[in-house]
């Protein structure tokens, strides 16, 4: 018995991966993630995708770009449930991972443990350019991590930040084009208007 536990860690041990997608609101994170879930699906390889029940922008029940491009997705209210997937789950993708409470980077851990590729997508800073939720704990576990630019709606600048157009000033405000803009350091901080 811990003969096999042993000769299937070694087996395994180099299978899974966690890898991250991040930047600002509209620089295409969820694009990429459909892309790469995908790829996955082409190569034949069980994948399940998760996102925050609290998210039903566009749907209920699937991932969806500002592109409009989808892929069917599981809404869950807590991290934990990503781990009651089916045993022949090769790829695990994460939308909106920002959402997600505390325990997700643990889950994360335990998925790409067990040998399975997880990709998590997500806002890695919120509208006050503070890291945002469990994204800056993902990047530092992760094996890959992409950041990807918006372009900035005030200079053509690539954009990192989300400026939050709207009045509200609660920490997770879901929105669109209406709610936030995407700006680069200097039009995000107004440092184009300083004479330094």
């Amino acid at each position: 018995m811990l003969f096999s536990e042993h000769s299937f860690i070694q087996k395994n041990r180099y299978a899974g991966s966690i890898e991250v997608i991040c930047g600002s609101m509209f620089s295409g994170k969820t694009e990429e993630l459909i892309r790469r879930m995908k790829r996955a699906q082409f190569a034949k390889l069980p994948i399940e995708i998760f996102k925050p029940a609290m998210d039903i922008r566009y749907s209920d029940h699937a991932v969806i770009s500002h592109d409009n491009h989808s892929i069917p997705s599981t809404p869950i209210a807590h991290s934990s449930a990503i781990l009651l997937l089916s045993a022949e789950t090769k790829v695990v993708g994460i939308d909106e991972a920002q959402f997600f409470d505390d325990e997700l980077p643990h889950v994360c851990v335990q998925l790409a443990n067990k040998g399975i590729r997880v990709i998590v997508a997500g806002l890695d800073m919120d509208y006050k350019g503070l890291p945002f939720g469990p994204i800056p704990s993902l990047m530092a576990t992760a094996e890959h991590v992409t950041k990807v630019h918006a372009v900035c709606v005030q200079c053509g600048a690539p954009a990192a930040y989300s400026y939050r157009i709207a009045t509200s000033e609660d920490r997770i405000l879901l929105g669109e084009k209406k709610s936030y803009e995407p700006r680069c350091r200097a039009c995000y901080f107004g440092l184009a208007d300083r004479h330094l």
